[in-house]
């Protein structure tokens, strides 16, 4: 079935770790937990990121972010 909504925003939270992996994925705001799954599925097969530097060493950074979650028929 076609959703009634088809453009909404989400909002996922994340730790880089010092070698770029993304860790403790979780969705802290979404309109459906099929669309959460595909935002974890999403962020986990993405490539490794770069981790935060403090004094020239890398460091784990948290980020929370905003999801653009568009569905197409």
């Amino acid at each position: 079935t076609i959703p009634r909504w088809r453009n909404c925003i989400g909002t996922v939270s994340f730790v880089i770790d010092k070698d770029g992996r993304l860790t403790n994925i979780e969705v802290l705001q979404s309109p459906d937990r099929s669309l959460s799954e595909e935002a974890i599925r999403v962020l986990n097969k993405s490539p490794k990121w770069s981790p935060g530097k403090q004094r020239n060493q890398a460091v784990r950074v948290k980020y929370t972010l905003p999801v653009d979650f568009r569905v197409q028929n």
